[in-house]
């Protein structure tokens, strides 16, 4: 082990390997407390007496939750932070809390910090190691949100057929809102039949279709709520309308899809420029760690670095403009 490790007082690494189980450990219980709790269990045995029926044995306990105890609940309540976040977690279809999902990026960050001080690694190497690993579990959070987004955009036009037919078969629209609820497949039927229940219980159709666009931000979903909401104030076809709609969210599917296929050849080339100086950097180190070490050792070096980044990262926001097209 090098000088630097030596160096290293043993308690600050046992601390942080015990920290680092402990948020593990907690992060773990309160995932599986939310789903497999006395409390969720019990709640949910009595609604299954209440339902009688297999067709109606789903939870309504309250999905979205700061977190599973009351102290932190109480703490993250007042942090505005904490809602965007509750409001990520509910969009990437997740049943964590945000006091999980802090807790194992805590945890994760502090095991890659530990293994470095183990490892002798320079302070600065550290961090960047705690700072990435850290993000794991909010990248998977997003990435999760940004598939559930795309495939609730792809079931919408269907949704929306399937609610003018119900229209034009004589029902109303939170008939046919309830229809879709139970035809559907997930995501999209969960959130009308969110609609639905709410709409059920005395919130106006207005506040339920507002709060979809909450939880939905699609372009697509905004436009139907608009025209909905137009239509039953200034009166008007709603089947053409929203048949129409589907028609034009179809054919801009259509269109996006072909741009991606021609846009492919970019988009490799965009990632390949962005990683391909952080690859060479990792192997080069890996091979000659002295070689290389000069870089954050050296003020010389440190310059260089932070002028390559600098410039890295204006060229992976030129490139990423590129490459992405709105339609």
């Amino acid at each position: 082990m090098s000088n630097t490790a030596a160096s290293t007082p043993f308690p600050i690494i046992f601390a942080l390997v015990f920290v680092s189980v402990m948020l593990l450990c907690v992060a773990g219980y309160l995932m599986w407390r939310s789903r497999r709790g006395a409390a969720a269990m019990r709640l949910q045995r009595r609604l299954d007496l209440v339902a009688r029926t297999s067709e109606g044995q789903r939870s309504l306990l309250k999905q979205r939750q700061l977190s599973d105890v009351s102290a932190i609940a109480r703490l993250l309540s007042e942090l505005a932070l904490a809602t965007r976040l509750e409001r990520l977690i509910g969009q990437s279809g997740l049943s964590w809390t945000v006091s999980s999902l802090l807790l194992t990026s805590a945890a994760v960050g502090s095991l890659g910090l530990a293994y470095v001080i183990l490892t002798g690694q320079p302070a600065i190497f550290g961090v960047v190691m705690a700072g990435l690993l850290a993000s794991l579990p909010w990248l998977y959070v997003i990435w999760k949100r940004s598939k559930r987004l795309r495939r609730l955009e792809r079931q919408l036009p269907d949704a929306l057929d399937l609610i003018t037919r119900a229209i034009r078969a004589g029902h109303s629209l939170p008939l046919g809102i309830q229809l879709l609820s139970e035809e559907m497949p997930d995501p999209i039927a969960g959130e009308f039949r969110l609609v639905h229940e709410q709409v059920s219980f005395g919130v106006s159709l207005q506040q339920a279709l507002t709060s979809l666009c909450e939880r939905v931000p699609l372009t697509d979903m905004r436009y139907f709520v608009v025209s909905v909401l137009i239509q039953r104030q200034s009166g008007g076809n709603l089947t053409e309308v929203l048949g129409n709609l589907s028609k034009l969210i179809r054919e801009r599917l259509k269109l996006l899809a072909r741009i991606r296929v021609l846009a492919s050849e970019g988009k490799m080339s965009a990632w390949t420029l962005a990683l391909l100086p952080f690859v060479l950097g990792g192997l080069m180190y890996l091979a000659n760690p002295e070689f290389m070490r000069p870089l954050w050792t050296d003020p010389i070096g440190i310059s260089i670095i932070q002028t390559l980044l600098t410039m890295m990262v204006a060229g992976i926001i030129v490139l990423m403009r590129l490459v992405k097209i709105r339609v």
